[in-house]
């Protein structure tokens, strides 16, 4: 019988020895929870008989708090307290799993996942990031958007400008003649003075570059009767008219008083819709040159330009808070709530079944799960730029080891002992 004892004995230590081992080989792993092997003796059949060895009663997982590793990625999330995160294998449906490893990614869909490409779970919130419903069965994937808001064509542009009084008129610029007379043209930087750009957009948001050439056409100072200039608008490609629908594009026309004042037009231009390359849709812009236009000594300068188009905000930036409040920043300027992490809790987390890569699901012994927004009473609070060490002494894991692989030879020892008392026995025959 004491072949058996002994037997149990080793047996037990070989599973003390693999729970061990498995603690040190996952050392490095993140979110990892170590295990503890729990042993109970057999009790003997009666209060005369020694008793029966030992039994595995089972293997423990201890949900004690890990070390916390720095990192620089806003995406590493670790939880500091109880709680962890719930995942999903697949965006309908599929099974639920609990982990402690916050790190986390955006795959090619713009899906928050886990490292192990589940689908991190949130809970709805409004637009000041209060959460809107709360339960496991309100937690949804988190698609991340890759744009905010929705675009505005320009149909209007402010311009003020100082225009020299010194300028000269191109068109008696010695480089025309009868044989060559003057004709504007953009790529002709002789038949015009200055030039300006800025960018538009289309009812798609997408960007084009507008030019405006500025061209003196009459100078006092040269004997002509006026002082007045041409301003010609071109967005990319194509040349807006002043005169909506004629045939050949007419630019703005400037006049100025003797003081250098502007007295023509005396409001908005409405330049024709042109649609350039690359637009989706035509573009109108109404060119308003306001009261702070002028004709003066010095250089040419640009007071303000401003028009009233603008492209959706692209994403720029992603934060999490303690409180695991998602966050995106667009280019706009603007931000967006877009769900709060889903933190659950168990009443007892050693029941939670493993199935590898710090992923759990509940069971019966762990109890349905509790859940709730990190900070939350019972909930820990979320840590960003940080992750999870497994929970594992290496020093300790020796030491016990080391206890294991003694254990393991005493009973080894025990079954050789009873070996040759069994053979003293068989040798009395003789």
């Amino acid at each position: 019988m004491s072949f058996y004892t002994s037997l149990s004995g080793l047996r037990g230590a070989q599973t003390d020895l693999s729970t061990i081992s498995n603690n040190v080989a996952n050392v490095s792993s993140h979110g990892f929870k170590k295990s503890r092997a729990t042993f109970g003796d057999i009790m003997p059949a009666s209060s005369s008989m020694a008793g029966q060895g030992t039994r595995l009663k089972g293997i423990e997982q201890q949900f004690s708090q890990g070390g916390f590793e720095s990192s620089s990625r806003e995406l590493d999330l670790a939880i500091s307290g109880s709680g962890f995160f719930v995942t999903r294998d697949s965006l309908t449906g599929g099974g639920t799993y609990f982990t402690r490893n916050g790190s986390l990614a955006v795959d090619a869909q713009r899906y928050l996942v886990d490292s192990n490409g589940s689908y991190v779970q949130v809970l709805p919130v409004d637009a000041d990031g209060n959460v809107t419903s709360t339960g496991l069965a309100s937690a949804r994937n988190l698609q991340i958007p890759i744009a905010s808001g929705t675009p505005r064509p320009t149909g209007a542009m402010n311009l003020s400008v100082s225009l020299p009084s010194s300028a000269d008129v191109p068109a008696k610029r010695g480089v025309y003649s009868d044989v060559r007379p003057y004709a504007f043209d953009r790529l002709d930087p002789n038949s015009y003075n200055y030039t300006q750009q800025t960018t538009v957009y289309d009812s798609a948001g997408n960007p084009q570059q507008a030019t405006l050439y500025f061209i003196r056409t009459q100078s006092t100072a040269t004997g002509d009767p006026a002082n007045s200039w041409e301003v010609r608008m071109f967005v990319g490609n194509e040349e807006a008219s002043a005169t909506p629908g004629s045939a050949t594009p007419t630019p703005i026309r400037l006049e100025f008083d003797g003081a250098g004042a502007l007295t023509s037009p005396a409001g908005p231009v409405q330049m024709g819709a042109v649609q350039p390359s690359g637009a989706v849709s035509p573009i109108a812009i109404a060119m308003d040159f306001g009261a702070a236009t002028k004709q003066a000594a010095g250089t040419f300068s640009v007071g303000a330009l401003e028009q009233d188009g603008f492209t959706a905000g692209k994403l720029t930036d992603m934060s999490i808070g303690e409180d695991g409040l998602i966050t995106a920043s667009f280019s706009d300027g603007s931000t967006q709530a877009l769900g709060k992490l889903l933190i659950a809790n168990f009443s007892n987390p050693s029941g939670l079944k493993q199935h590898g890569d710090a992923r759990w699901t509940a069971t019966g012994q762990s109890g349905e799960p509790r859940v709730g927004s990190a900070g939350d009473e019972g909930f820990g609070r979320i840590h960003t730029g940080h992750l999870e060490r497994a929970n594992v002494d290496i020093t300790e894991e020796l030491v016990s080891l080391i206890s294991a692989q003694r254990n393991f030879q005493a009973n080894a020892k025990a079954i050789e002992a009873a070996n040759a008392m069994t053979q003293s026995v068989l040798n009395l025959r003789n």
